[in-house]
């Protein structure tokens, strides 16, 4: 009875938390396999950035519409996107490299998004838009973060074959196709989507935490990228239900709960997975050979 009490009850016995369950587990599944082209492709803190730059989209929206989950989405996905390829025209015209000028845009993103909630919202709203609430997911919120796991997954589908070979050699994939900078747009589309479905959730400023640290923690284990797609996900899956649970036993905040709980997994990688500091160290090393 003690562990049905701390693993199971809380789930059985609130609506809320089911539904927090659920709406994570759909997030994780659908912002693993980003996260890991994210990284693969060295483009972490650009995901850090996006997350940022969605932030005056749903601002607008925010005193046009108030605090409804369908316009704030739309507006932020249009200013994820419009920042997106601003930073991707501007990395092409000019000699300043795209993470450059992401991270220009976004803090601009960020500073006018936070300008416009203060202009006519509450303390109060702003902190619910910068850090979400997990607890509070209607029906609205479900849907759309399953319609964008759906999308994710079928776009993924689509584009697998050239992020795989971009991955690898990019100057290959733009010899021998010129499906390459489609596939990088359409990326880009869904790291915007992920990061408004995790703003449901986890709020603009957490949400890129549940699409890289499990990702970053799966690089770790595992060399193929199916087997780290499909790694990333599951500790996404575990870092959002272990971090409920801590959420709910202890009073604690829920998103942060669920980043730092995935955090613990990364460290945990870190020192012990077979490409992890511990591993290297015990490795011996041979002297090389003239």
């Amino acid at each position: 009875m003690i562990l049905y009490d701390l693993l199971i009850a809380p789930f059985v016995d609130f609506d809320f938390m089911r539904r927090a369950l659920a709406g994570s587990v759909v997030l994780s599944l659908s912002a693993g396999p980003v996260g890991v082209f994210l990284v693969l492709r060295r483009m972490s803190l650009a995901a850090d950035g996006m997350s940022h730059a969605i932030l005056p989209g749903m601002a607008v929206c925010f005193l046009l519409f108030g605090l409804q989950i369908l316009p704030m989405t739309f507006g932020g996905l249009i200013a994820g996107l419009i920042v997106a390829f601003l930073a991707g025209a501007v990395s092409r015209l000019t000699l300043l490299r795209e993470d450059a000028s992401l991270a220009a845009f976004y803090l601009m993103s960020l500073a006018f998004g936070v300008l416009l909630i203060s202009v006519k919202g509450t303390s109060v709203d702003l902190v619910h838009i910068l850090f979400g609430s997990v607890l509070a997911l209607n029906d609205q919120a479900m849907a759309l973060i399953g319609a964008v796991a759906t999308v994710t997954m079928l776009v993924l589908a689509v584009i697998w074959r050239a992020l795989f070979l971009e991955c690898l050699d990019p100057s290959f994939l733009r010899s021998v196709s010129k499906s390459g900078g489609y596939a990088h747009f359409a990326f880009l589309g869904l790291v915007a989507l992920n990061l408004v479905a995790g703003f449901q959730a986890l709020g603009t400023l957490l949400a890129v935490g549940l699409i890289i640290v499990p990702a970053v923690s799966a690089r770790f284990w595992v060399h193929r990228l199916e087997p780290m797609c499909l790694l990333a996900a599951t500790i996404g899956v575990v870092s959002s239900y272990v971090g409920l649970l801590a959420s709910y036993h202890f009073n604690l905040a829920t998103g942060p709960s669920v980043i730092l709980v995935a955090g613990l997994i990364y460290i945990a990688s870190l020192l012990f997975a077979p490409k992890g500091v511990l591993a290297g160290q015990a490795k011996p090393h041979h002297h090389k050979r003239a």
